[in-house]
């Protein structure tokens, strides 16, 4: 699925091209599955120019089967079943991947709900990997793809943890592990928590600087978006480091039964344009997966 320009949802187009080819440490992996991020539509739009100018192949998540290996790949073979983190290129039939940027699926998913997981589940992972028992919590659109994956791993952390979210999701974000589900929409969270060692910021613009406001004294804010840098030292911007040793971590939190990945919605990657709508609403619990077509 290739855009030619930025713009809207409907700039996709279904596309024959080459199928690539893996070069010295890169892996051809067959994708059975993929999912949408933030990041996807936002370069989509044009907002995220990282990826370079059109045409685009987007898709960071990538769950499938080694299709073929590059020269001094050691860790995969044809016919292995993995998961991992591509920096697009994944809303296809076949994708290249670093070695490194891939790892064995976990054992206890399926390849649909294994393709939910890298981005999310290692930003979730790794904005959370300091917080100890009995800290407190605070996290932001927590519901989401990101979000409910980070309140599993707090809960399972022993934290206290508050989450803003709409009322609509309190009681599946209670039975997450949630102690205090706030509603964004009439409640301020600066009123409703304070003293907070941790805000997990999935959201960004003027919740950042408002997060600030709760923090205990030695409290911080691990921001997913926004700038690169903040003038707050106590703000750190996350960036998912998408190693396979990260990879492996995760998998091996979903096969312990400490992790589960809630989809909302199962797509055909034909139906790229209403998946992209649908996530660029911000009103879905979970993720959308795109399964590749044959």
């Amino acid at each position: 699925m290739v855009q030619r320009s930025f713009g809207g949802p409907d700039v996709f187009e279904r596309a024959e091209v080459a199928r690539p080819t893996p070069g010295p440490g890169e892996v051809l992996v067959r994708v059975v599955a993929t999912s949408v991020n933030a990041a996807d539509w936002k370069v989509r739009s044009g907002l995220i120019r990282q990826l370079g100018e059109p045409p685009l192949v987007l898709g960071l998540d990538v769950s499938g089967v080694v299709a073929e290996v590059g020269g001094a790949v050691t860790r995969f073979a044809p016919g292995d079943t993995v998961y991992g983190m591509v920096f697009g290129g994944a809303n296809a039939e076949y994708v290249v991947a670093q070695e490194n940027r891939l790892a064995r699926a976990p054992r206890s998913i399926d390849p649909v709900h294994a393709a939910a997981l890298p981005v999310a589940g290692l930003t979730a992972w790794q904005a959370l990997a300091s917080v100890r028992r009995g800290e407190r919590v605070l996290i932001h659109a927590a519901a989401g793809g990101v979000g409910h994956l980070a309140v599993q791993i707090a809960a399972r952390r022993g934290a206290w943890i508050a989450a803003t979210a709409r009322s609509g999701n309190h009681t599946y974000l209670r039975e997450l592990g949630v102690t205090e589900p706030i509603d964004y929409r009439t409640t301020d969270f600066t009123t409703a928590v304070r003293d907070v060692d941790l805000v997990v910021d999935l959201i960004g613009g003027d919740y950042t600087d408002r997060s600030l406001t709760v923090l205990s004294a030695t409290g911080q804010v691990v921001a997913a978006e926004g700038p690169a840098t903040h003038s707050d030292s106590r703000v750190r911007r996350l960036h998912v480091d998408p190693t396979t040793a990260a990879l492996d971590e995760l998998a091996s939190a979903v096969d312990r039964g400490e992790l589960t990945v809630d989809i909302a919605q199962i797509l055909p990657i034909t139906e790229l344009a209403a998946a992209h709508r649908r996530s660029e609403s911000g009103r879905v619990r979970g993720k959308i997966v795109l399964t590749a077509q044959r």
